[in-house]
Order: C-alpha cells, then structure tokens, then sequence
C-alpha cells in the first residue's frame, strides 16, 4: 500500500505531463502561433481550443453575454480595466507565474494595468494604413489615404473593424485628441468618415492576404498584418499616419469564470519564457513584452519598417487612453453610423 503511495505521489510530481485536460483561448484572428501552441500541448498534454474575435467590442459583448466556455481572453490596453471593472477578469495570483519577471520593465507598471495585477503581454504594435504602391505613389504616412482618399484608390480601399483605432485616427486627424469629450471634434471626425465612406470598398478583419494578392489596393491596418502582406508582395509598404496614429498593447486575462484556471496558468507562464513568446511574434510579426526574446526572433522581424517606427513620426503614436462614458457616447453613435 505504501509503495502505491508513494509511486501515485512520484507520478504527480512528475511535472508538465501530468496537466492533461483543456485550455480555451479567445483571442484576435490570425494572432497566434500554432507551432506555439502545438509546442503547449505537447508539452503539457493539454488540448487548446482557440476562438477568434475581430474587435474588442466583439470579446467584450461575448464575454458579458456568459455562457462562453473560455479561459483566457486578450483585450487591448485600454479595455483591461474595463473587463476588471465589469468583474470578468480575475486578479493574478504571481506566485504561480515564476516567469513574471521575465516581463520587460517598461510593459510592468502601465497605465492600464499598473504592476501587471489582471494581465499578462501578448503583443504590440500600431495602427496605420498599408497601402500597394504599384497602385498609389502618394505619401503613405497620412490618414488622408482613407478618409481623403486619392482617386488611385477610390473603391478599392479596406477599413478594419475596430471602432477605437479607426475613430482613433479620425480624431487625431481632424486635430481632437482620443477619447476627447468635445463633441465639436467628434461632429468634425463624424463628417469627415461619412463623406469617406463612399469610397472604400469594404470593412473586414482579414486584410494581409487580400492586400499582398491585389484584391484590395489599401486598408486602414495593423503593422503586423501589413507586414505579412509586405513579405508575400513587396509593393505592400506601411504608413503611419503623421496626424497621429494609435499604438497598442494586447494583454492575456484570466477570465473570472474560467473553467481550467491550472492549465491557464501554465499558459500564462509559458508564453512569458524568452523562445515561446519570440514564436508568437514571428508568426504575428509583432513585438512582445518579452525581455530575452531577441535573440529568438527571425532576422526579417528585427528591422522590419512595420516593427521600427521612424523617428519622425514617434511622436505620433499615442497608446488609446480608456474613454469616459460620455466620449463612449459619441464615438458609439458616430460608429453605429458608419456601420449602416
């Protein structure tokens, strides 16, 4: 009996093999790595099922509605603390993430979660315009590409579905600043995106291939998926629009009614290991919050123009602040609008 004690409690302590079972992961189309995750299940014989969403708004409804079946979810910096305000994120206990100090210091203390108390990085990037430049020559570091839009592309321009960056941009380019309450600026940005509309082609999530096979001339897009489509057509290049252009940061979050909180530790921590998170940017083509991951990296994605603003324009990038209700009000109305 004793010798089955003791063989039952040498098995458990075994490690990695032994947390057998499930991990569901809701996350943003086209974002993860499979080699990553077929890399988790294998080594921690866990079967991960991945949801995609399209916007944060999208996550945030499905989330509230209940019912979902996911473990871990990944907002956008300035949607932590809504999720954490809402009670649908749960605090991290850290002393089960011995990774977390592999975190780089300039991605702990963050506005939008200071010290890291709900969430762990994934990726960050911008939001800008890629445009194919065997269509259109013009200056690619303006937001006039889609909401001024030059005849070369009228009709064949690409808008994504996330109403923060684009209203975001918007704003920026009328001169307001994001999440203004001035309702003045918002009536100028509204204008300015209706008289544009006409114009575009489409507003959907999946760009890069669209854009690197011709099917599409231009979208308001992230650096990422730009560079994807860059990769597979060099005409492809990336604006950042001089007007301003927002920059972000998704997070990982334990969601408050997961049902597979060990595996979604274990997930937590693996994607905070220097190689693991240098796989998801690879496939991404983003950069993480992960110091070490460097030297992991692919050559192409160390000074990619997608990945390393210009100096120039640095100073354009502005991180989403979380808007007031009153700014949610306006920017809602403007986005339902646009969306008829």
């Amino acid at each position: 009996m004793k010798k089955t004690l003791l063989c039952t409690a040498l098995i458990l302590a075994a490690g990695p093999a032994l947390a057998a079972g499930k991990l569901n992961l809701y996350n943003w189309g086209d974002y993860t790595s499979p080699d990553m995750i077929a890399k988790f299940e294998k080594e921690y014989d866990v079967d991960v099922t991945l949801t995609d969403y399209d916007s944060n708004d999208t996550a945030l409804a499905k989330i509230q509605a209940g019912g979902h079946g996911f473990d871990l979810v990944v907002p956008s910096a300035n949607y932590i603390q809504t999720f954490a305000d809402a009670g649908l994120i749960a605090e991290l206990d850290k002393s089960r993430l011995k990774n977390f100090g592999n975190i780089d210091p300039k991605w702990v203390d963050v506005a939008w979660d200071p010290g890291r108390k709900y969430s762990i990085p994934w990726l960050w990037g911008s939001t800008g315009v890629g445009i194919n430049k065997s269509v259109y020559s013009g200056n690619p570091n303006t937001s006039a590409v889609f909401l001024d839009v030059p005849p070369e592309l009228v009709g064949k321009i690409n808008v994504v579905p996330e109403m923060n960056d684009v209203l975001g941009l918007a704003i920026m380019y009328v001169g307001g600043e994001p999440c203004t309450e001035d309702k003045e600026q918002w009536r100028k940005a509204r204008d300015v995106l209706m008289a544009a509309k006409p114009n575009w082609m489409s507003m959907n999530y999946g760009v890069n291939e669209k854009l690197a096979s011709g099917d599409m001339a231009a979208s308001v897009n992230w650096n990422g998926s730009t560079m994807r489509a860059r990769l597979a057509n060099p005409d492809i290049v990336y604006g950042y629009p001089q007007e301003g252009f927002p920059l972000f940061m998704d997070s990982v979050a334990l969601l408050s009614d997961a049902e597979n909180v060990d595996n979604a530790y274990l997930f937590l921590d693996f994607i905070m290991e220097p190689e693991n998170a240098a796989m998801i940017s690879a496939f991404a083509k983003y950069a993480n919050g992960i110091k070490g991951s460097e030297e992991f990296m692919p050559d192409d994605l160390k000074n990619a123009p997608e990945v390393i603003i210009p100096a120039e324009l640095a100073g354009a990038g502005k991180f989403l602040p979380r808007c007031s209700p009153t700014a949610r009000e306006y920017m809602t109305a403007i986005w339902t609008e646009l969306q008829k």
